[in-house]
């Protein structure tokens, strides 16, 4: 059986928006009560393989990385199917219908879609640089969207470069005098 030239890969997701008001501010409350639910309904669908949650938390809403008042989403999914199939076929839909009410209007990218090696967990930092290079380049296999995607195939070079380099062999022990 021969190995495959493309190292198994999921697909990471990260989001960002600007909030209108305080998260604490009661305008913001339907969208507050929206959680829960719809991170479980996104923990149960196919596909899905991981979220950031802050530690303590059920959610990343307290993480404030890209700005006080930027809250970020990040995830990984089996493939770009079943995010899809979550984010439009499911009650996610609805906080997006409705995301005008909380969030400022997108001036520039605020989606990023990347292809990881399987297994791998995406840090912040790293979600932050792939949406900054897809703002600075425009879509590529290394950063795009729903619109504009790449398959994990079109991604395999960005893919290899970010799977761990292999152990170094133990070098001989040294010849004594």
């Amino acid at each position: 059986m021969t190995a495959s030239p493309h190292p198994a890969a999921h697909l990471a997701q990260l989001n960002v928006a600007t909030l209108l008001h305080p998260f604490d501010d009661p305008r913001i409350a339907p969208f507050v009560e929206m959680l829960d639910p719809v991170n479980a309904a996104a923990d149960g669908t196919p596909g899905f393989v991981w979220r950031l949650v802050e530690e303590g938390e059920a959610d990343a809403t307290g993480l404030r990385p890209a700005g006080e008042n930027v809250i970020v989403n990040l995830s990984v999914w089996e493939n770009q199917e079943a995010l899809w199939d979550f984010a439009y076929r499911s009650g996610h839909l609805e906080v997006m219908r409705r995301r005008r009410e909380w969030f400022e209007r997108h001036v520039e990218a605020h989606l990023v879609l990347w292809w990881i090696p399987a297994g791998h967990i995406p840090t912040v930092t790293e979600a932050l640089e792939r949406l900054a290079d897809l703002r600075a380049h425009g879509p590529s296999p290394r950063a795009f969207t729903f619109a504009s995607s790449y398959s994990a195939a079109e991604a395999a070079e960005d893919l290899l470069a970010a799977l761990p380099a292999p152990p170094a062999e133990a070098a001989p022990p040294a010849a004594r005098p």
